[in-house]
């Protein structure tokens, strides 16, 4: 049976580089939001994707599904929460949310497939072991 881990969330300020020439969260940048929320999953439990680059393995996406619902503006306080479920040894799926705190709105969601590859083969290839510990 998979299990599902919640991820820390993380909070950010909307700045001008995140928007569009209307002041709105540009919809691209949404799923940069994601990746540092992915990216900091792995972090907090000591997971480093420079270490894994060096050994010729590292994380892909997969596929994305996000849906929009309402912008985020200059100024406003975000957070991005995830959860993140193991589906193989080699494949796991975050479901993930950004909600802004200025005025409780959900902005976007998504789930985003993520595998683990052989950099050489270009294959998927299994978890490393830490990574497999968290899910048990």
């Amino acid at each position: 049976m998979s299990k599902t881990i919640k991820c820390e969330d993380l909070k950010f300020t909307i700045y001008v580089e995140d928007t569009d020439f209307q002041g709105f969260v540009y919809y691209a940048n949404y799923l940069r939001f994601f990746e540092r929320a992915r990216s900091n999953f792995l972090s907090n439990n000591n997971l480093f994707q420079k270490k894994f680059i060096e050994s010729n393995a590292a994380f892909i996406v997969k596929e994305v599904h996000i849906e929009y619902f309402a912008p985020a503006e200059l100024g406003d306080e975000i957070i991005v929460q995830s959860t993140v479920e193991k589906k193989s040894d080699a494949r796991m799926v975050f479901s993930q949310s950004v909600k802004n705190l200025n005025n409780n709105n959900e902005c976007a969601k998504g789930l985003v497939e993520v595998c683990f590859i052989n950099l050489i083969t270009k294959k998927p290839q299994k978890f490393p072991d830490d990574l497999l510990l968290i899910f048990k």
